[in-house]
């Protein structure tokens, strides 16, 4: 399980780095939405390359899997376009703060009522408490 929590760990630490870098990208070529084309072209291609080496007979599974399942890229698409859009006016910090926020509520509910087929867990009282310790050392983070 260590090894899970390291690679979300690094996972996490590369989502403002990618917010930053793409919003510089956007500034230097004068069009954010430019700059999240070429990162999903890199992405694309760096997913497929693992997809091939791992699981290549996944590609054959797609025309059966439900097609709601896709959404997921519309949602990616929705997080790069508005992170490189709005990062270089409200700073990376205030931006990456807002989508911790919405990460911690969405994946409380998500996990509460075992929605998408994740694992059921509840949220207690306990759990809700730390959902807000940690929202509030999240926006601790952002206070000069």
């Amino acid at each position: 399980m260590t090894h899970y929590a390291i690679i979300m760990v690094l996972a996490g630490i590369g989502i403002p780095v990618l917010a930053a870098l793409n919003a510089q990208l956007g500034g230097r070529i004068g069009s954010p939405a430019a700059a999240a084309c070429v990162l999903f072209v890199v992405a694309l291609a760096s997913a497929f390359v693992v997809a091939m080496i791992h699981a290549p007979q996944g590609f054959a599974k797609l025309l059966t899997a439900p097609k709601y399942l896709f959404f997921g890229g519309v949602l990616i698409a929705f997080y790069l376009l508005s992170i490189t859009f709005i990062a270089p006016h409200f700073g990376i910090g205030n931006a990456v703060f807002f989508v911790l926020l919405g990460q911690l509520f969405s994946a409380a509910l998500i996990d509460h009522f075992g929605l998408f087929g994740a694992q059921l867990s509840p949220v207690s009282l306990t759990r809700a408490a730390g959902i807000g310790v940690m929202a509030f050392g999240v926006w601790l983070t952002q206070q000069g």
